[in-house]
């Protein structure tokens, strides 16, 4: 069965609708606002340039990041803006409370997506955090002790044919 396509334009526009929807009135906080467009913000740089894989990886993390803080906004913001808001614009908060809810669980969905396009995009499998690791793999392990004659012999010719004398020469 094969993944459907679906475009990093169209993961990009719901997302902003859906932020846009979540705070049509003022019940969660700036830094709600701020972290979920910032994130999309990268999604525009994913989406202007096609062939970068850093932009495709920020967007994704930005994304996982914001499924995080989002929970945490909701979580904390539901409730006493729920009595705020329960006599004036009762319809209005869950409206926006839905959209604000529906964003994020529509946001490990395009996590998924944008993966699928990382991987389109050249990325590889692994996720590497830049931490020294020691393998066993001995696949690639080159001796330096037995040299190839040839290539010993090789050297030997250049390093005379260069100055002229034996021995090391400084560089």
């Amino acid at each position: 069965m094969e993944i459907p396509a679906i475009s990093l334009k169209a993961i990009v526009l719901v997302h902003w609708l859906l932020t846009v929807w979540g705070c049509l009135i003022p019940w969660l906080p700036y830094s709600f606002i701020l972290g979920n467009l910032s994130v999309l913000a990268l999604g525009v740089w994913a989406i202007a340039q096609r062939d970068s894989i850093d932009a495709v990886v920020m967007f994704l993390m930005g994304l996982a990041v914001t499924i995080l803080t989002d929970i945490v906004h909701i979580g904390v913001y539901y409730t006493p803006s729920e009595s705020l808001y329960e006599r004036t614009l009762r319809d209005a908060f869950r409206f926006s409370s839905g959209m604000a809810i529906l964003s994020l669980l529509l946001k490990p969905v395009s996590c998924f997506f944008v993966y699928q396009m990382y991987r389109e995009r050249g990325g590889d499998y692994n996720v590497n955090f830049g931490f020294p690791t020691v393998s066993r793999n001995r696949d690639t392990y080159q001796s330096i002790d037995h040299q190839d004659q040839s290539t010993a012999a090789a050297a030997g010719s250049v390093a005379q044919a260069e100055d002229g004398k034996h021995g090391p020469r400084a560089y």
